[in-house]
């Protein structure tokens, strides 16, 4: 898709924000030019257009005029409020009113959505402001609305007769920071253009153990994706399969990765044969998802990142906990800026009680304990802090639980480039827990601190039942605390619905990145593996790789 942009604005913040969205439109493979239709050698496909002034009559004229001869035209942001650009405004089909504050605006279909709609997992939210318009074609296609009061508003619109569309998401430039805006801008483009929806991927599970059937409902609950075949070795799993998927077809291993029933392959083996199956289907064609840890070895991330770049294909990492309440939480509070400069974050995981005596407590099998929960929470760490790790230390203890091979309690510390230090501790002889979260800035603290929550029921015989989850299995309380001592409760946002295979399906059918990379993963690993060898020199720096 090659897309023209027109910019019409002195005011400040408009340049910076046309350039991010030319990153993020040329990052799904579109071509995009700046300056507007009328280059020398441009033909695009479909034509943007951001102003927050007047339009030059000329320009006004040009722009309707490539419209009605086929090139579809979109007035985004302000465009339509601000350009007083008479042609265009009234092949628009809209009238501005007014417009409202800044707020959290709420976005569904609208009756013209048609497959586009079928891509909007609502609720989608936006903070923005909306612009109030009165309709006055017959033949506007109205794709986005936002309600305010009870009338619902067109957001974005196309009018097949003339060619001219909106997009009045995007008023101010700093709201086209937001990927969300530019992913929606991509799809209403697509629209715009008459490009068909992509076919669905098909979708392989390798492997249906514990996640599988999270895959699974995902896979099966988002557009774009269609789940195909497994592959597992126990029948009990794979009539788990067949009662979510009554149709799905049953291989064996080498037939999902070798054949060609399925697009993608999600590999849920044991981490000490991610890499053996993730490259067989790399070099059969297959994208493929890596359950965490990506690797146990940095040289078997290497070797998959290789093969993905020199064969075109997605290889993506299942790291689920980037989503989770509480780190999203933080992760807000940390980018706006109320805590000052980060310089010190401790993260722990785990109580007293006896490991699993699953793969998960093998460490030949695992890459042992760092591995089972660094793979979440250092990731996490990496992603909140920012700076390149300077050197990793650790330290582990085996002291009780001997008839499994992890470590029974296992320190990570990091030291960053900037200066600053994270902390990971995991255990599981800790009879007292530490905070899920403990973080310092120069301005301001976070405390999350764990919940002992249980499921309280009846018995068959009518008698209390409790069931105490681990305190894992809860999102922990996240307070900020002032320089004052003053106490905040943070907010933590509800869990998204299937964020991560959402970015999938958007990543193989239009090319939008997706938020946390193979190469993010890569850069766990090598902390992991640097974790490993500080254990094994006693504690001592060891940097990663």
């Amino acid at each position: 898709m090659r897309i023209s942009i027109t910019l019409a604005s002195r005011g400040p913040g408009w340049a910076a924000a046309t350039r991010h969205l030319e990153r993020s439109l040329t990052a799904t493979g579109a071509t995009v030019d700046l300056g507007g239709p009328t280059g020398p050698g441009l033909t695009p496909q479909v034509v943007v257009v951001l102003a927050d002034e007047p339009l030059a009559s000329t320009a006004d004229r040009a722009l309707a005029q490539h419209a009605l001869h086929g090139t579809p035209v979109i007035l985004a942001g302000p465009t339509l409020s601000s350009a007083d650009a008479p042609v265009l405004s009234q092949a628009s089909g809209l009238a501005v009113v007014s417009t409202t504050p800044e707020h959290e605006i709420r976005l569904r279909p609208g009756p013209a959505a048609g497959a586009l709609g079928d891509r909007l997992d609502p609720p989608i939210l936006v903070r923005d402001r909306v612009t109030l318009v009165t309709t006055a074609a017959e033949d506007l296609a109205i794709l986005l609305e936002a309600t305010v009061g009870l009338v619902a508003y067109p957001v974005a619109t196309m009018r097949p007769s003339t060619g001219v569309g909106m997009f009045s998401l995007g008023r101010d430039p700093q709201a086209w920071h937001d990927p969300i805006l530019a992913r929606l801008l991509l799809l209403v483009l697509r629209h715009a253009i008459g490009l068909a929806q992509p076919p669905a991927v098909r979708v392989g599970l390798l492997g249906y153990g514990a996640i599988g059937a999270e895959h699974a409902t995902a896979v099966s609950s988002v557009p774009g994706l269609a789940l195909a075949a497994v592959a597992d070795r126990a029948p009990a799993r794979v009539q788990a399969a067949r009662e979510l998927a009554p149709d799905i077809t049953v291989l064996d291993a080498e037939e999902l990765v070798g054949g060609d029933a399925v697009d993608l392959v999600v590999v849920s083996t044991a981490p000490n044969s991610h890499a053996r199956w993730a490259l067989a289907a790399l070099r059969t064609g297959k994208h493929v998802v890596v359950e965490k840890p990506f690797a146990t070895t940095t040289e078997a991330a290497d070797e998959m990142l290789d093969e993905s770049r020199s064969r075109g294909l997605t290889l993506a990492v299942y790291q689920n906990r980037r989503w989770d309440p509480d780190y999203l939480a933080l992760r807000s509070a940390i980018r706006a800026g109320k805590l000052g400069e980060v310089f010190h974050l401790e993260s722990f995981v785990g109580g007293y009680e006896h490991p699993c005596n699953y793969w998960h407590s093998d460490a030949e099998v695992s890459g042992g304990a760092v591995f089972d929960w660094g793979a979440h929470v250092i990731d996490q760490i990496l992603d909140l802090m920012g700076a390149e790790v300077e050197w990793v230390s650790a330290a582990t203890h085996k002291r009780v639980w001997f008839d499994v091979t992890n470590a029974d309690h296992t320190r990570v510390t990091l030291r960053f480039a900037d200066g600053a230090e994270a902390e990971f501790i995991h255990s599981n002889l800790a009879a007292a827990l530490k905070p899920r979260w403990y973080v310092l800035g120069t301005q301001g603290a976070i405390v999350g601190s764990w919940r002992r929550e249980r499921v309280v029921s009846r018995s068959p015989v009518g008698t209390l039942a409790e069931d105490v989850l681990a305190p894992a299995d809860s999102p922990p309380v996240m307070e900020r605390w002032d320089a004052s001592g003053s106490r905040t409760l943070l907010a933590c946002p509800a869990a998204p619905r299937y964020p991560f295979h959402h970015e999938l399906a958007d990543t193989l059918q239009y090319g939008i990145p997706m938020s946390v990379t193979a190469q993010d993963a890569r850069r766990n690993v090598a902390v992991m593996v640097a974790a490993m060898r500080s254990v094994e020199r006693g504690g001592q720096p060891v940097r990663p790789a």
